[in-house]
């Protein structure tokens, strides 16, 4: 509580409180009571205890939020950003700062003014070796613990970040798993007439991300001009334990958003999964869900995200397949486009990456036979056999 008197001026009490601002110096701020000397005494009296007790100025807020557990203030943050940012990206903010960052530091009962970088580091070491944490993993709960400090210093709640240079993890080239030709063409006899069929030839083929096959829809696709646009995505998160189901209107970047070549297998096959929604909403009649999206069961209700995800790992153990994500369906598609002689570039397009280093990084190490494929055409074209027969002669 702040010091403070009252002050006679003109008839009129004020209250006049004293301190030191943020800077160091003495400030005096003048409250007009509104109450005349003669028989107000006591109720300005009365109002000069209220306002000292209710009046913080910067340095003694300061020293209140710096005093904050650090557990405490990342919850704080998690709530002052709802507003601000997509709903996937806080379902991810929320998951990393409830499971990990808070748990740890709330063991440790640092404060927010006290959090130094030893703390995040020890914090950083925990993920790794006590729980096995990928480095790829904790970056992300840097960028959480980075983003959550910056704001602090910008709401001054601290002088500055604790956080150092270099502390951050290093990313670790991710390799994902693909299926080989005969693989792949073994695992589409197996999901014939299946639940996930659908999703599972869209991934293949067209190396199509699981919310991007969950958000086609019929206007999607041009039966004249035989293209397939990918321009709506649908998303399952769970936030406070309630599962919930996004549908955006945009792709996940702007290079997401493309236009395919809609192959005659895939335009007959669409032929017939549209007449038989047709069939089906003219049987269920009033019980038929009504929607544009493509992907729905024989009532019309849109499948869920992760329906697809579980019922294709088990699909791959009743089948005896190698066990890969079904993410990793999009590395099979990039792998198989390698090996046909498709550049790197036109990879990029089909699959929708934001920039060509994107899919450089992560195709890499499939090019190898994309090499092996230029060497044997250069052979072709510029042999040395003849060079060889000299030197053995």
């Amino acid at each position: 509580m702040v010091a403070g008197h009252l002050q006679e001026k003109k008839g009129l009490f004020y209250i006049v409180l004293n301190f030191v601002d943020s800077d160091g110096k003495r400030k005096r701020k003048w409250i007009a009571t509104g109450l005349p000397v003669k028989g107000n005494k006591r109720k300005a009296e009365a109002m000069l205890v209220a306002e000292r007790q209710k009046y913080q100025p910067a340095e003694y807020q300061r020293t209140a939020d710096a005093n904050m557990l650090f557990a405490d203030y990342m919850l704080y943050w998690l709530r002052q950003i709802k507003s601000s940012v997509d709903i996937t990206t806080y379902a991810g903010y929320k998951t990393n700062v409830e499971k990990r960052i808070v748990p740890f530091f709330r063991g440790r009962k640092v404060t927010l003014g006290g959090l130094r970088a030893g703390d995040i580091q020890d914090f950083y070491t925990y993920c790794a070796t006590e729980l096995e944490i990928s480095n790829n993993t904790i970056i992300k709960y840097h960028a959480n613990i980075s983003k959550a400090l910056n704001d602090a210093v910008r709401l001054e709640k601290i002088p500055m970040t604790p956080l150092k240079r270099g502390m951050r993890p290093k990313q670790v080239e991710h390799i994902g798993k693909f299926y080989t030709l005969t693989e792949a063409e073994q695992l589409l006899r197996c999901v014939q007439g299946d639940g996930v069929e659908f999703p599972v030839l869209m991934a293949a083929f067209y190396g199509l991300r699981r919310e991007e096959i969950m958000g086609l829809r019929w206007q999607s696709i041009d039966f004249d001009a035989n293209t397939i646009t990918i321009a709506h995505t649908v998303v399952q998160v769970n936030i406070d334990g309630k599962s919930t189901v996004v549908a955006k209107d945009r792709a996940k970047n702007k290079k997401s958003y493309r236009t395919l070549p809609l192959v005659p297998e895939y335009r007959n096959l669409l032929l017939k999964m549209k007449k038989h929604q047709e069939e089906y909403r003219e049987l269920c009649g009033n019980c038929y869900h009504e929607s544009d999206y493509i992907y729905v069961n024989d009532i019309g209700e849109q499948i869920k995200p992760n329906y697809v995800t579980q019922h294709f790992k088990l699909i791959l153990r009743k089948n005896n397949l190698r066990e890969i994500t079904f993410h990793e369906l999009r590395h099979t598609c990039a792998s198989l486009l390698l090996k046909s002689g498709v550049s790197m570039k036109d990879i990029q397009a089909w699959l929708g990456h934001s920039n060509y280093n994107t899919t450089a990084n992560i195709y890499a190490h499939l090019e190898s036979n994309s090499k092996e494929l230029t060497g044997n055409a250069m052979q072709g074209n510029l042999t040395i056999s003849g060079n060889l027969a000299a030197m053995q002669e």
